[in-house]
Order: structure tokens, then sequence, then C-alpha cells
């Protein structure tokens, strides 16, 4: 009820007052998210549709080298590190959904690279350059599709969402990876590297048309840091991410060697269970982070994960490394949103997508470096070393964290009240 003063009289004007939206919890706020994440799916099913198919076409259909194969592979991710900065800058000024609509354009114009390759297959070294360049072009593609779909996510749930908005990123590239596989060694059967080719430029092709109509949130406005300061403020989650990483890196490259080098069967469903925990936690605890605050959740994580580095390390049972791998599983589900909503809250909002590129980056150059620095360890002190050797750096993870959460930098005091 509204009372309005006239020159004359009190008039009582009776006016319905707003009815706010009803709040956003469980299966409508699961179906929100999902309806902008399912675009990061797709860039991430363009990226597995090839990942189990390209490195024998190389090497046996062309002729090269396993060099030239693993190097093919290798440019995507190298692209996408290179990229990701630029991406969360782009989307703090354009918006999240011209990102995520440029970065599904370069996962079309990736299949459009391997489709050319397979006309010019009768000049191998052209044919390698094109489709080298469809690897780099993807790679760029998945980092602005994949930046901009998680600040498209939390642009329409709010903030308070974010930590959901990144754990349901996570749950759709594993899906995504875990079907792009097979799919594509389904694609290349039938149709050989057109066929695969022509399903990639599909996939981009349906989510750019689904993800036109969709409106888009406002670009937040204010004048941006500059990416020395925003580093700044995230490179302290950025390197406990970075150490933490390390003991997904050890299992997902290294679990097969293990078993081999102890005469056991089960490295494949050693997988299973590691992606089976991971996702799993993420979806039996949607609320943990809002709850316990984002480094508390990493604490507990890096505890969980610790044990489970120390049972696969030790294991002299089968039995004990399955366990090992799932709790290592259930203990990094939650560590990259847990700090990645600390991370994003330490700089104004205008800079929230530089902020969560620029945190990315330190998981991407840390699983680029486990893969090497664990295989030098591996051939000197053998392969259960290396699992111990993660242990001891996810716990000194969890000791940076503890000192994050009892003496937060003085200049974050958005990421202290998060803690």
């Amino acid at each position: 009820m509204i009372e309005k003063k006239t020159c004359c009289k009190n008039a009582v004007i009776l006016m319905p007052e707003p009815v706010a939206e009803p709040a956003l919890n469980g299966l409508r706020l699961n179906l929100r998210i999902v309806s902008i994440v399912m675009f990061n799916f797709a860039s991430y099913l363009t990226i597995g549709l090839p990942l189990a198919v390209l490195p024998g076409y190389v090497h046996d259909a062309m002729g090269f080298s396993a060099f030239w194969a693993g190097l093919i592979i290798s440019l995507q991710y190298f692209a996408t590190l290179l990229s990701r900065p630029h991406a969360g800058r782009y989307a703090d000024v354009l918006g999240p959904k011209k990102i995520v609509v440029f970065g599904l354009c370069g996962c079309f114009l990736s299949g459009f690279g391997y489709l050319l390759a397979d006309i010019a297959s009768a000049w191998p070294m052209i044919s390698l350059l094109l489709l080298g360049l469809g690897r780099v072009i993807l790679g760029i593609g998945q980092s602005f599709a994949g930046t901009g779909s998680t600040l498209w996510g939390v642009g329409v749930v709010g903030s308070l969402h974010i930590g959901r908005v990144i754990s349901w990123n996570g749950i759709v590239t594993y899906g995504a990876m875990a079907m792009g596989a097979p799919l594509g060694v389904l694609c290349y059967a039938w149709g050989g590297l057109q066929g695969l080719a022509l399903t990639v430029m599909g996939v981009a092709l349906l989510a750019i048309l689904l993800a036109l109509p969709r409106p888009s949130v406002k670009a937040n406005k204010g004048k941006p840091l500059p990416f020395r300061a925003v580093l700044g403020r995230v490179w302290l989650y950025g390197m406990v991410l970075a150490l933490a990483s390390a003991g997904f890196g050890v299992i997902a490259t290294f679990i097969t060697l293990f078993y081999d080098a102890k005469g056991w069967d089960g490295a494949a469903f050693a997988l299973t269970l590691f992606s089976v925990a991971f996702v799993g936690t993420r979806l039996l605890f949607p609320n943990g982070i809002n709850r316990l605050g984002g480094l508390n959740v990493a604490m507990i994580c890096f505890g969980v994960e610790i044990i489970g580095l120390l049972l696969v390390g030790t294991a002299a049972m089968p039995w004990m490394a399955k366990i090992g791998v799932l709790l290592t599983g259930m203990g990094f589900s939650l560590v990259f949103p847990a700090l990645g909503v600390v991370a994003v809250k330490a700089v104004p909002p205008q800079n929230q997508g530089a902020a969560l590129a620029t945190y990315t980056v330190f998981m991407d150059m840390s699983l680029g470096v486990t893969g090497p620095l664990a295989g030098l360890v591996m051939t000197w002190a053998g392969v259960p070393v290396i699992y111990l050797a993660a242990a001891g750096l996810v716990t000194m993870a969890l000791l940076l964290t503890w000192r994050l959460k009892k003496r937060p930098p003085s200049a974050l005091p958005e990421a202290a009240s998060s803690s």
C-alpha cells in the first residue's frame, strides 16, 4: 500500500506489490545451470571426438613418427593455455554469450580443418599442417567457450551459486570426454576422417544454433584491472590448485603403468572409479562450498586426496589401490570449484572472467609439467614413489590453504569473507 499526498487531500492508492521470483534451488537451479554449461559440454565433445583417432591417423595412415602424432594432440592444449587469459578478459568486456559463440565457432572451424586435411591427404605435409591448424583453433575455441559458459552461468543464476556452476562445468567436461572418445572411434570407422570432421562440425553448429537465441547477460561495467593486478590477486589460489592437481595428473597418466609394474589387472576399472568418484562427489555435495566456505572445503578435500594417494603408493593388494584411487577422485573433485570461488571473489565483478581464466591456467600448467616430471621420478625411483611424491605436494597445498585461512591477504577482503 502506497500513500500519495496531493495539494487538496491525502489519497490512498492501492498498488500491487511486486512479486519476487522464487528463490532458485534444487532442480530449477540445476536445470538453469545445465542449460548454459551444455555449451561447454559441446566444446569438450569436439575435443573428445578426435582424441582417440588422430594419434593413430597421423602415425599409421599418414606415416609420421610418434613425435608428430603427440604434437598434433598437444597443440590444442598449448593453444588453450596461451589463449585462456584473453578469453577471460574479452568475456569481462564483451559479455560471456559472445565469447561462448566465438569459441563454438572455433570448434566448428577445427572440424573444417580436419575435413580439409582429409581432402589434402595426397599431400601428407599439407594435410599435417591443416590438422595442426585445426587443433590450434580448437584450443582457442575451447578456452573461450569454457570460460564464457562459466561466466554466463554465473550471470544467469547469480554469484552466490558460482561454486555450483563451476562444479557442473567439470561434470559436463568429464561426461563429454568420456562420450567423445568412443563416439569418435565409431565415426572414424563409419566415414574415416571425413566422417569424424563432419560430426565435429555438426556438434559445434548445433550448439551455436542453440546459443544464439538465448538471452545474454550484461557485461559488468567498470574499468578492468590490468592482467598483472589480476594475477597478483589470484596467484596464491592458483598455486594451491597447481599443487593439488599433481594427484590427478599421476592417476590419469601413470595408473596403467603402476598396475603393470605390480602385475595386476584392472587399471581401466581404476580409472573408472576415479571418474565415478569425481562426478559423484560433485553431485552429492552441491551446497558444500556455500555452507562451509571455499577454503574449508578445499582443506577437507586435500585430506581425503592425501589419504588416497598414500594408499595407492603403498598398496600391496589391488583393492588398496582401488580404494586409494576412489579417495583421490573424491578428494580432488571439489578442489577446483572450492578455490575458484575464493579466487574469483578476490577481484571486482568486472574482472571475474580474467580471474577465472588466470586461475585455470595454473591447473593447465600443472597438468602439463606433472607428466614429464613424474616420468623422471618414476625412472629414478620406481612407479609407486610418484604417488607418495604427489601426496607430499598435496600436503603442501593443504598447509598453504591453512595459512590463507588463518592469514588471508589484506588486499583481498572478498576472499577473506568467502573463506
